[in-house]
């Protein structure tokens, strides 16, 4: 399987898609796991183009999906020129998906699930494509999902995870992408005094998902 991506990359003028979702800057547990992502690839592949969207750093406008779904039931010539403005950027995300040969997605989980800012991206590229459009079908994609606690069988938190269900069934399902999905729990390890006695454990997490 990853020679047959590595094939398909290599014989493709290609353009990847990386996008954050992460608001921790510098100490981004899932951006440092995407540049691990992207570092081999574009040694490998010194002439590929990184379209590069910081939800985190850049968040879309709160608003423009209602304006974008409101305006996509508006004739032309009656939208405002806020919905018209909000069905572009809809419009643009949903070309940047479908124009990418590949994409890195940084989503990590918050609050249980995921992030306003990534749900207003996801929203607006839907809107954008169109009703059941696979904007990334059959197309490579990582998806790097960072958990600050742990959540695996067993633990307090077990099933708490919202995000991961959801973003995996969006990318899989609904967008068609090839998908592979890489995890990181107990990120606050280190941060949290109340997690010192998890720092093995959070390692051995660590170096797996890095791996």
């Amino acid at each position: 399987n990853d020679q047959r991506r590595g094939k398909r990359m290599e014989e493709t003028a290609m353009t990847l898609l990386r996008v954050d979702g992460s608001i921790q800057g510098v100490r981004s547990a899932s951006s440092a796991l995407a540049d691990l992502v992207l570092e081999p690839v574009t040694a490998r592949l010194p002439e590929l183009g990184v379209l590069r969207r910081h939800l985190g750093r850049h968040p879309l406008p709160a608003d423009a999906w209602a304006l974008a779904v409101s305006g996509s039931h508006t004739p032309a010539e009656q939208r405002t020129a806020e919905q018209g403005d909000a069905l572009a950027l809809a419009k643009g995300l949903a070309t940047e998906l479908t124009s990418a040969e590949a994409a890195v997605l940084a989503l990590p989980l918050y609050n249980w699930g995921v992030s306003q800012h990534v749900k207003a991206w996801i929203d607006l590229a839907i809107t954008g494509g169109g009703s059941g459009a696979r904007l990334l079908d059959g197309k490579p994609v990582v998806l790097i999902v960072t958990r600050g606690g742990g959540y695996g069988p067993g633990t307090p938190k077990e099933g708490w995870d919202h995000a991961t269900p959801y973003l995996t069934r969006v990318l899989r399902e609904v967008w068609g992408a090839d998908l592979t999905v890489v995890e990181r729990e107990l990120t606050l390890v280190g941060v949290n005094p109340a997690m010192d006695g998890l720092q093995d454990l959070a390692a051995e997490k660590k170096a797996a998902a890095e791996s």
